[in-house]
């Protein structure tokens, strides 16, 4: 554990040089007592990290960012579950805006691209007392200094690949916490229309025709009009616009 200058995330910070997953880690840490909000579980390596669903999330030992964030967000109902996952993706958002060119934006519901690449990904996973959150675990994986990928990830980039350079992944942390406290503050204030509208705003494909794939195999073309307070995507299309979960839709 370690002091930090940021005011609530990374404050404390458990940094490990291996871990099974920084999510499971942070679940047996707050089984077992209560963690100070804004705590964080990070590895250099993770031999089962994990991605939305059923996917692992693949990094190469000693090159990238893992770690998960403890939160507490008790003042948040739990129907606006989405707004938590849209100010995480916000802030990871900027964080990597703030170091490479080109286009930085949030493909649904909270994958981080860099142009049509990802370069960093999501998970988060909440607890509820009630109709309240009780709390919340937000891994975050980002591809840094990591230039050579496996075959069968579709479209993989990394800072390094983006830049040229390589870059210190410690100080990279401490600004990724400062970016993520900026917009968790602005929740707990709540600011949550400019988190909806700034989300939007910096969404993947937003109001472009693009083509889509439903789980079924269908394929149709249309273009994304939001986002529901549910995190379910609208695409209007020819026959009207359509509601999709998680995993019910994919860009083709």
């Amino acid at each position: 554990m370690r002091n930090s200058n940021t005011l609530l995330i990374g404050k404390v910070l458990l940094d490990f040089s291996s871990l099974p997953s920084t999510n499971q880690y942070a679940q047996e840490w707050l089984a077992a007592e209560r963690p100070d909000e804004g705590a964080v579980v990070s590895a250099r390596a993770q031999t089962q990290g994990k991605g939305q669903g059923t996917t692992a999330w693949e990094s190469e030992p000693g090159r990238n960012i893992a770690l998960s964030v403890i939160l507490y967000p008790y003042f948040l109902p739990a129907v606006s579950h989405f707004l938590l996952s849209q100010t995480i993706a916000l802030g990871a958002r900027d964080f990597v805006a703030s170091y490479v060119p080109g286009q930085v934006t949030i493909k649904w519901p909270n994958d981080i691209y860099i142009n049509n690449r990802k370069v960093a990904g999501i998970l988060i996973q909440n607890t509820l007392n009630g109709s309240r959150f009780q709390t919340c675990i937000a891994g975050i994986g980002i591809n840094v200094n990591q230039t050579e990928f496996p075959a069968h990830l579709p479209n993989p980039v990394s800072f390094a690949a983006s830049t040229g350079s390589t870059f210190e992944l410690a100080e990279l942390r401490e600004s990724l916490f400062l970016c993520l406290e900026e917009w968790y503050l602005k929740l707990k204030a709540g600011e949550t229309e400019q988190i909806r509208q700034t989300y939007l705003n910096n969404l993947y494909r937003f109001r472009t025709d693009a083509r889509f794939r439903r789980a079924d195999g269908s394929i149709f073309e249309g273009r994304i009009t939001g986002v529901t307070d549910q995190g379910r995507l609208l695409i209007r299309h020819s026959d009207g616009e359509e509601h999709f979960d998680l995993k019910e839709v994919s860009f083709i």
